[in-house]
């Protein structure tokens, strides 16, 4: 009876639900053992990468470097050791193996950065910041190890008129034995961009050179001897190490006498430093706007401060000027980068974050996979339409299994990401193992919705009589069998609402993932609350068969898109042999609902088969091919898209082009309405092409830590997501379901 199905049904796959959360959280676990890491990030302003140069291995004695490459977009800088007048240093904070420690970084020449009324100290384009790497002599990694485990936390302020806090997690696989080189040229540029001390007198001396102080205390007269004689008669930069001791900003004189170099420099009213030696290094002078890389070279001298410091002012933690641009710029700042994890959030957005989740909770009980589950069991209510009682204690119970489960996997989620991996909602999607598992649990769900077996049959009567005798334990393993087969289906709207998951406290990020729950549960828990609703239904009669075996051809359905989504990953041998055991898996139930001796001899016979179908063709379900990787050119001329990587966007808005970013997956049903509808539409298409936009396609459907830093840099946890990059401007995320009006409006407002 159909009143009795869902029930059996939950008892039996919960095993097999549990066995498929499991298996993803497994297959997430184990790729951080297989040398994967994030070792880039890319925000909007800038795209970092840890790099490493290690041309004879890690070995004691060898040379090692490490270093943080950071590429910005135009116009926008980071700062030197002294940032100047404002801004902040880039700080480096390293995890390194037993044996290895990490220097300071060997600090490239900087260049000189007016702002307004103030003077900046920073770099442009693209520089790195490397590092010197000592490996002691215990450094033992052991026998079988092959790689070393490199990990930085670097944070850094990036500016334009606006200034934006910025950080990232790096993680790098370093090999022990075998060559690291291929950094080798960026990093002997960086050295080559190393200030060097002062040329040596001819006696091997270094010259003295000293910062002798006025009378008044409010000048500098610095003399420098021992410059390269290219350097004279030409204007120099000069860049003090020492912060807030001079005038950045102030118009000062210099002068050649000989072979010594002298200048007055004014000293800063907000002075809060009085050395004793002060370093300083020493550059011609580069053009105003210079473009290309700086082929300049530094001379670093310590200057001896002659004279006694006059009282300063009082050490300030930031200075007056970046703390006003930050509190100038702190909306826009929040809107464009990502909060820190467990900064919380506002009670606006919290609210809109909740009531999203709850909507998007409801659309998926109209997905093909759920569907079924709550339709049946509300027609339940027909046969017993006068308890009103039981009903409410079932609704209940299904509602607590429905939104525990959801916090369950949510709680999953967040304990894989504190662990260091890069995952999103709708990971477990992204193993084959799961994908294969899921399929087989809806294959079982439609031949019993068909009517090509019982569960009654499989179970001993102890069991199948559970239902009865534990209707509460019932209904709520139900909510749990209905959160297993929504798993796959992803409702439009939760984009926004999981994204903020990332950036939220445990309590607040678990918090709307309850209201997910609720809102799945929601309709059945109304039903079984409101009697008019049970008064409505149609009486019991044969139509509730005819309904039953209809409700299994979503389910069907739904094992289709599975075995296209395992084709994404696993080709189409993956995919030929799913769709192998699940005939065979077929043929072992129907089996099974045999009676007498045919059952016995074709049940042993078809798990004898079954067995030997899943020795043969189960390694081809898991075995992801590497992606064969097709020329950009032709791909582009051939629809116009192109594959996305870290960078590249970035890389294609420095050249003063727009870029639109498809995030997507196979697994993703509105990704895929959204690119047979509008992405496809005619006119969207037409002022792509008149706006000159550029289309990447990042791939989701198999794990990719990149496209998951790069989503939770947009603050989204899932896909779809679709968004616009443009010059100088911070980029324009979508909404999750697409329309051709909105999207030509944004290509409009390029």
């Amino acid at each position: 009876m159909p009143s009795r199905l869902l029930p059996r049904l939950a008892v039996t796959l919960l095993l097999i639900a549990a066995s498929a959360l499991w298996t993803s959280a497994n297959a997430q676990f184990s790729t951080k053992t297989t040398g994967q890491g994030t070792s880039v990030v890319t925000t909007p302003y800038v795209r970092a990468e840890l790099l490493a140069h290690a041309p004879q291995g890690v070995a004691p004695g060898q040379p090692l470097w490490l270093g943080l490459q950071i590429t910005h977009q135009p116009e926008w800088h980071t700062y030197w050791k002294n940032p100047g007048d404002s801004g902040l240093p880039t700080d480096l904070a390293w995890t390194l193996p037993a044996g290895l420690d990490a220097g300071e970084i060997a600090w490239p020449l900087p260049k000189k950065i007016p702002i307004g009324t103030l003077a900046n100290y920073g770099y442009e384009g693209t520089v790195l910041l490397p590092v010197p790497v000592t490996v002691a002599s215990s450094f033992a990694p052991g026998p079988l190890a092959k790689d070393a485990t490199i990990k930085l936390r670097a944070s850094w302020l990036v500016c334009r008129k606006e200034c934006i806090p910025e950080e990232g997690e790096f993680t790098l696989q370093l090999p022990i034995q075998s060559t690291t080189a291929l950094s080798g040229a960026a990093f002997e540029a960086a050295a080559q961009a190393h200030p060097r001390p002062v040329l040596a007198g001819t006696t091997g001396i270094v010259p003295d050179s000293q910062a002798q102080l006025a009378a008044e205390g409010h000048t500098l007269n610095i003399s420098v001897q021992g410059l390269p004689v290219a350097l004279r008669g030409k204007t120099l930069d000069l860049f003090p190490e020492t912060a807030e001791v001079i005038d950045n900003a102030a118009q000062w004189k210099q002068a050649w006498n000989g072979s010594v170099w002298t200048a007055q420099i004014p000293v800063s009213a907000q002075r809060s430093a009085s050395p004793h030696l002060m370093p300083v290094v020493l550059a011609e002078q580069s053009p105003a706007h210079a473009a290309g890389p700086d082929t300049r070279t530094g001379y670093r001298a310590e200057l001896k401060v002659l004279g006694t410091w006059p009282q300063g002012a009082s050490v300030a933690a930031v200075s007056p000027a970046l703390e006003a641009a930050l509190k100038a710029n702190a909306a826009q700042a929040g809107g464009a980068t990502t909060p820190a994890a467990g900064s919380g959030a506002s009670s606006l957005t919290l609210t809109a974050a909740l009531l999203g989740a709850l909507l998007g909770g409801l659309i998926l009980n109209l997905m093909p996979c759920v569907f079924p589950v709550l339709a049946i069991k509300v027609v339940g209510f027909t046969q017993h339409a006068q308890d009103r009682r039981a009903h409410r204690v079932s609704g209940m119970a299904y509602t607590a299994g429905v939104v525990l489960s959801f916090i369950a996997l949510g709680a999953l989620m967040l304990g894989l990401r504190a662990a260091g991996e890069a995952i999103g909602w709708g990971f477990q999607l992204q193993s084959p193992a799961v994908v294969a598992s899921l399929a087989a649990l809806f294959t079982l769900i439609a031949l019993n919705l068909a009517g090509v077996f019982e569960f009654g049959h499989f179970l001993p009567p102890s069991v199948a009589s559970l239902q009865a005798r534990h209707p509460v334990a019932d209904s709520f393993l139900t909510g749990v069998l209905a959160v297993a087969v929504a798993s796959p289906c992803t409702a439009p709207f939760m984009g926004a609402s999981l994204g903020l998951t990332a950036t939220l406290p445990a309590p607040q990020a678990l918090a709307v993932f309850a209201a997910l729950g609720l809102g799945l549960a929601l309709p059945y828990l109304a039903a079984s609350c409101v009697p008019a609703v049970a008064r409505a239904l149609p009486r019991p009669g044969a139509w509730m068969d005819h309904f039953r075996k209809f409700m299994a051809f979503p389910m069907f359905a739904t094992v289709v898109w599975l075995v296209w989504v395992l084709g994404q990953q696993s080709g189409i041998d993956g995919a030929g042999a799913l769709l192998i055991l699940l005939v065979g898996l077929s043929l072992v139930v129907w089996a099974l609902s045999l009676a007498g001796r045919a059952r016995v001899w074709m049940a042993s016979a078809s798990l004898a088969a079954m067995a030997l179908l899943a020795w043969a063709f189960g390694p081809h379900i898991t075995n992801m091919p590497a992606p064969q990787a097709s020329a950009p050119s032709t791909q582009a001329a051939a629809n116009g898209w192109q594959p996305w990587a870290p960078g590249t966007a970035e890389q294609i808005v420095a050249s003063g082009r727009p870029v639109f970013v498809d995030f997507t997956a196979a697994w993703c049903v509105t990704c895929q309405y959204n690119k047979k509808t509008t992405l496809a539409h005619a006119d969207v298409i037409a002022d792509l092409q008149a706006k000159n936009v550029a289309l990447l396609r990042a791939d989701w459907t198999r794990r990719d830590p990149s496209i998951t830093a790069a989503l939770a840099a947009l603050g989204r946890s899932g896909v779809p997501v679709y968004v616009f990059y443009q010059p100088g401007k911070p980029p324009v995320v979508l909404t999750e379901v697409l329309s051709v009006q909105e999207v030509r409006a944004t290509i409009a407002a390029l």
